[in-house]
């Protein structure tokens, strides 16, 4: 087998993910301004899934640059209400309540896109897209919610950890689990098999 999988993220979720599943990585930096590349997709008139696909794809690409030969890992997540706009991670907590407010009684999507880079260029891609019903939620639920979990939850986008508080949120989640914490895992799992990474 060859050397650990890079793992352009910062994501706690991500990290524990490929850590329970007994695969090998390493934590390294994308070395991108996300909210600038963000914003300029955006202005090409990227759709919600295709950003997600396009901002995983810069996160691995460009740091594998920098490792010779190495496979790097870069993800995204975005989320698509029934509407079809696009929901940002809440920067207070005041936006965090009116965001759930907002998702209140409806569905969204969430897609959560992987790419895997080498020698800067992409060599395997996934994006999966999971959709969750948030049920009724009150006022008082929101804030209660939102006391228990604000710390973790303010780094979210839609502002919920499926794996802690967040699971409260829902009557209803059709799709991946792994994919909701931040990876389409399985197909990941079957690419580093393929790979020689992980035993066959």
């Amino acid at each position: 087998m060859s050397g650990p999988l890079l793992l352009a993220s910062q994501s706690e979720s991500r990290r524990r993910l490929l850590a329970d599943a007994a695969v090998p990585f390493e934590v390294i930096h994308a070395g991108i301004d996300e909210e600038a590349l963000k914003t300029g997709l955006i202005a090409e008139g990227l759709g919600p899934r295709d950003l997600a696909d396009a901002l995983a794809e810069w996160k691995a690409a460009r740091p594998s640059l920098r490792h010779a030969g190495a496979l790097v890992l870069g993800c995204d997540q975005t989320l698509e209400l029934d509407d079809g706009s696009r929901i940002d991670k809440a920067a207070t907590r005041e936006e965090a309540g009116e965001l759930l407010a907002r998702m209140s009684g409806r569905a969204h999507k969430l897609h959560s896109a992987a790419v895997i880079a080498q020698d800067g260029t992409p060599v395997w891609r996934q994006i999966e897209s999971v959709t969750l019903h948030v049920r009724p939620l009150s006022a008082a639920f929101i804030a209660h919610y939102l006391d228990l979990d604000w710390e973790n939850c303010r780094w979210c986008v839609g502002c919920y950890r499926i794996e802690g508080p967040g699971a409260q949120l829902f009557s209803r989640i059709s799709g991946s689990l792994f994919a909701v914490q931040g990876l389409p895992l399985l197909p990941l799992l079957d690419y580093l098999r393929v790979r020689s990474m992980l035993p066959a």
